[in-house]
């Protein structure tokens, strides 16, 4: 029996489906902001971390460990990446539902109530003409 995957493990393991390599990654550490005291104030802790090739930059200060946030920085990095797939994929798929929408045939209904409403409204602009009988 094979031991459970640990997080790192499946971590790398989603970041390669995903496409991220480490190679594509530019990664800083920034001093963090907001509550923690003196801990946040003098250790660079925060990791930015920016994926070239789609451009998709995470902030992370989510720990006071900054091993603990290079991971959660991945962790977020793979959210968005797949969030931003998904929307693509969700757009791709409303383009195609659309355009079927406007090329389908009309409900025999609807064409008939159509055509009628077409017949009265020309027979409205055939009765403009000029009157005759006047001498």
């Amino acid at each position: 029996m094979n031991p459970p995957a640990s997080p790192d493990d499946l971590l790398a393991r989603r970041m390669a489906k995903l496409g991220i390599r480490e190679e594509d990654l530019v990664e800083q550490f920034t001093r963090g902001t907001g509550p923690g005291g003196q801990k946040i104030n003098k250790t660079s802790s925060t990791v930015q971390l920016r994926h070239g090739p789609s451009g998709v930059e995470i902030r992370c200060q989510r720990e006071r460990s900054q091993t603990a946030n290079r991971y959660w920085a991945r962790v977020e990095l793979c959210d968005r990446i797949e969030e931003l797939r998904a929307a693509e994929r969700m757009a791709a798929q409303q383009e195609r539902e659309k355009q079927r929408r406007q090329t389908r045939k009309r409900p025999r209904g609807l064409k008939e109530r159509i055509l009628k409403t077409k017949h009265k409204r020309s027979e409205t602009k055939q009765n403009r003409g000029r009157v005759s009988g006047r001498e």
